[in-house]
């Protein structure tokens, strides 16, 4: 069920209503935190640390994750649900840690606008590599602990709050295994199977970005996740690899002025995405041997990825990643649509028109 220019807006409004009440709720945490951290009275390292922290997450991002867990209790009650901004703190804190370690080891100087934990630890620490590269790691150690701690802090009855730590705790397992799968990935000469993008994408991203907040929304509504796993689990890795799929896809084959970054960051870093798979295996001969000296060349220039895109749009690698999205969103679209019996159908149209929205978008 492609979005109508009319449920896109309803959609698009419902995002931005949730996003702007939950910047309110993480500032006003990251206000009280400040002030209750324990930490010993000298230290400046640690107020500076969480300044970093505080920053990074309070500097933009879409809070999919955040309306996914209040759309996930409605799937259950149209009633207010008590937990919901724990779970939707602990889901961003366990976004700032991965988008720390991510900059860390991909050396970004920039993130969301602003400088990267690791740059600007740099750019404090100029004649101590070691100090910075430490603090960075400490950093996203601290944002994970913290979106631990919050649900161990929330005043739902300790039974939820017990499976609420076990989901957070269980996705941000699988997240380091996806990160580790990731690098793997793009080390071997061999172009990665189907199989293996799909399963980054799941590891990686799906299991915490949409898996998690799914089962959080439902345990602190009183559902109970664990009776749905595998159609929950389905439906998490269909959108994940409908998002991915078109991140991949905007990389090369998006436009730069739209998105506000340049394309061609995945062939410059050597990342053997959706994009990069395709484009190798459409292609041979000089073709090839272009795109292959542009892979992981971090001074390939702006030109040399304008031939890479023709290339691809000569042999079609657009159409086959868009087609491949459709495909997906589809498939993730009928597996909410056989949630309707058993769960509230307001909310049920809104998890089937997630994955038409995450292709559709433009950056």
């Amino acid at each position: 069920m492609p979005d109508t220019p009319d449920s896109g807006e309803r959609l698009r409004a419902r995002l931005a209503g949730h996003e702007r009440r939950f910047n309110t709720v993480f500032e006003e945490y990251f206000d009280k935190l400040e002030s209750t951290l324990d930490a010993p009275s000298f230290s400046g390292f640690v107020p500076e640390c969480l300044r970093l922290v505080r920053e990074l997450s309070l500097r933009g991002g879409k809070r999919i994750r955040v309306v996914l867990v209040h759309e996930a209790a409605r799937l259950v009650t149209g009633e207010p649900v008590e937990g919901l901004d724990e779970a939707a703190l602990s889901i961003e804190l366990l976004q700032t840690h991965g988008l720390i370690h991510d900059d860390l080891i991909d050396d970004s100087p920039g993130r969301r606008g602003g400088p990267s934990t690791y740059y600007a630890y740099r750019e404090r620490f100029p004649d101590r590599p070691r100090t910075a590269l430490g603090l960075t790691v400490l950093a996203g150690d601290l944002a994970l602990a913290l979106s631990l701690r919050v649900l161990l802090d929330s005043k739902v009855p300790l039974p939820v709050r017990q499976a609420m730590t076990e989901v957070q705790t269980r996705a941000a397992t699988d997240t380091f295994v996806g990160q580790i799968v990731d690098l793997e990935r793009d080390v071997g000469p061999a172009v990665p199977t189907e199989d293996v993008l799909h399963s980054v994408s799941d590891y990686k991203s799906a299991r915490y970005s949409l898996l998690a907040p799914l089962q959080l929304g439902l345990l602190a509504a009183g559902g109970q996740p664990a009776r749905h796993e595998q159609e929950l689990r389905r439906y998490a890795r269909l959108v994940g690899i409908c998002g991915q799929l078109r991140d991949d896809y905007l990389d090369l084959f998006g436009d730069a002025t739209v998105m506000g970054k340049p394309t061609g960051t995945d062939i410059r870093d050597g990342k053997r995405s959706y994009t990069v798979a395709a484009l190798l295996s459409a292609v041979g001969g000089p073709e090839r041997a272009l795109v292959e000296s542009a892979l992981g060349d971090p001074s390939c220039t702006a030109d040399t990825i304008a031939a890479v895109r023709e290339i691809g749009v000569r042999h079609g690698v657009p159409d086959r990643l868009r087609s491949a999205m459709r495909h997906h969103a589809e498939r993730a679209a009928a597996e909410a649509a056989a949630w309707r019996p058993r769960w509230r159908g307001e909310a049920v149209a809104f998890f089937e028109r997630l994955p038409w929205w995450s292709i559709e978008r433009s950056h």
